[in-house]
């Protein structure tokens, strides 16, 4: 069963967002200029940056764009390819690439047969 596990809030001006979250939910939010990208931490994490508390989740924020428009989860993944043809065959469309984060590892994202966007993960397997 594959799982979610990250979550994505659009902004339209980061301060004011980033404000607003922390104030109202004391998340710890961090900015990473080079990605223009927030992270998100709702929960504390260990040393490789995965959340302690069982279940938790964080997350991240990104200035708000044409096909990203609302909150967006996105699903850990064994292989985006794989997963992409299934989507594909039940109706869903790609409507963002695979594209590689870094060395930690790939992100797609798809129309499901509602419309919604969601999220794909694939972790980078280490040789």
């Amino acid at each position: 069963m594959d799982k979610v596990v990250h979550f994505e809030i659009p902004y339209n001006d980061a301060g004011r967002a980033t404000k607003f979250y922390s104030e109202v939910f004391d998340w710890d939010i961090e900015a990473v200029p080079e990605m223009n990208y927030h992270m998100v931490r709702t929960v504390e994490v260990d040393k490789k940056r995965m959340p302690k508390v069982k279940g938790a989740i964080n997350g991240g924020m990104f200035k708000r764009d044409g096909l990203l428009k609302g909150p967006l989860i996105t699903i850990d993944v064994k292989d985006i390819e794989d997963t992409i043809e299934k989507i594909e065959e039940n109706g869903g469309k790609v409507v963002r690439e695979k594209m590689n984060i870094g060395d930690m590892g790939y992100v797609a994202y798809f129309s499901d047969s509602e419309g919604n966007i969601v999220g794909l993960w694939e972790t980078m397997k280490k040789s």
